[in-house]
């Protein structure tokens, strides 16, 4: 029973955007590891651009980085 979890920033993520996930993880591991998908659990969390880091910067700090180089 293979268990999931994604998470994105919430930053307008579509309901058809994350049924393509779902179908794309699910289709994944059924072809990679023979998993039945009635049994694989797919779970995206969104979370706050506030809450999200990278490269131990706030995401918002570190993307005006990125856009500076």
């Amino acid at each position: 029973m293979p268990y999931v979890n994604i998470r994105v920033t919430d930053e307008g993520v579509t309901a058809d955007e994350k049924a393509v996930l779902i179908a794309g993880v699910t289709g994944l591991l059924q072809r990679v590891l023979g998993k039945d998908p009635a049994t694989t659990h797919v779970v995206i969390d969104e979370v706050p651009l506030a809450n999200w880091g990278v490269g131990g910067l706030p995401a918002e700090e570190y993307r005006r980085h990125r856009r500076q180089d």
